[in-house]
């Protein structure tokens, strides 16, 4: 593959390493902001994984479906649309939307035990993610019943959002969301199929992780149905393939990275939880979370005490910081959503 990135420090070199104050962001158990978040998210997204394998499902129904306490995470495995993801030690990385809000909350961990109907993740990490890709798929502006394609191939290039789960060397998973307009969100080409880099949270997880261990997988959809694609495969990064990266031009801004995925296995199937979730259209934004008090209570209590969070948490103390940080994240949208 021309333009392959195949070591850690190549990667570093063509995006950049992630900028230390991301990391502020990062908590390693549930606060109470997390917990609102839980009690009030309809729906999850979740990747299980150990090394090379790694699956994606979805889970919930109705809000609060997910709960727990500071350092566990708890969801009936009877709401998972795959319950046999999950497994003891398994890695665990979820992603939990709210209706009608673009940012999302992240909680990794390590899946502790699956019994009595409950599984239980204990929880290493908890953050915020941007609205950008929500933004860029249009999410919570889709409609019910949109024509759903019959086929896996077509569903995947009308699709507008995905959920990328990888996995490290060690056996920890991240799962990120990915969002764009319908055609340039992933498309197959020559057996393989193509998604692109778009600017986000800044943290390269997935991007690192596929370097060092390639296997995927990724739950792709069409806001508005209720249909999946599961896709899975071996990954490759490339700033090269100029005629693949042209094909995911966006408001003329073409990306300088695409992810290819070598003979990727593709299976359309209905998910149960969004049958169950209602998501669209949308009744009602979420009114009982605000992201932005939650980000910034999360970089308060990041563990890190080096001279940055201290002066990070002195500088967020400040009144009115809140709605500054909101301000910062609405401009960020608008002028770097692409």
């Amino acid at each position: 593959m021309n333009g392959a990135i195949t070591t850690v420090a190549e990667l570093e070199a063509r995006i950049g390493k992630t900028p230390a104050p991301v990391n502020l962001k990062v908590i390693d158990h549930l606060d109470e902001g997390a917990l609102r978040w839980l009690a009030a998210s309809p729906v999850m997204f979740a990747g299980f994984g150990e090394a090379p394998r790694i699956g994606v499902t979805l889970g919930g129904g109705s809000p609060g479906f997910a709960g727990g306490d500071a350092h566990e995470l708890r969801v009936p495995t009877a709401l998972l649309d795959d319950p046999t993801l999950a497994r003891p030690g398994m890695g665990f990385g979820s992603l939990f939307l709210l209706p009608g809000i673009g940012e999302t909350l992240r909680v990794n961990g390590r899946v502790a035990r699956v019994d009595e109907g409950v599984l239980r993740v204990t929880v290493e990490e908890c953050y915020g993610h941007c609205a950008k890709a929500l933004l860029r798929s249009e999410f919570w502006a889709a409609s019910p019943g949109v024509a759903t394609p019959r086929d896996a191939e077509t569903f995947l290039a009308a699709s507008r959002f995905m959920a990328l789960a990888t996995i490290d060397a060690q056996g920890r998973a991240d799962l990120s969301p990915r969002g764009d307009p319908a055609g340039t969100m992933a498309s197959l080409q020559d057996g393989r199929a193509w998604f692109a880099d778009r600017p986000g949270n800044r943290r390269v997880d997935s991007f690192r992780n596929i370097v060092v261990q390639p296997h995927v997988g990724a739950t792709l959809l069409i806001p508005g149905s209720t249909h999946v694609v599961q896709l899975s495969g071996s990954a490759r990064l490339t700033t090269g393939e100029e005629a693949v990266r042209a094909r995911f031009t966006v408001q003329g801004k073409t990306p300088t990275l695409v992810i290819g995925i070598d003979q990727p296995a593709l299976e359309l199937r209905e998910s149960p939880t969004l049958v169950r979730a209602r998501l669209w259209p949308l009744q009602t934004r979420t009114g009982s979370v605000d992201p932005a008090k939650v980000f910034v209570a999360h970089l308060k209590l990041n563990s890190d005490k080096g001279l940055g969070a201290r002066l990070a948490g002195a500088l967020l103390s400040v009144p009115g910081v809140t709605g500054l940080l909101q301000k910062g994240l609405e401009k960020d949208y608008k002028d770097n959503l692409y």
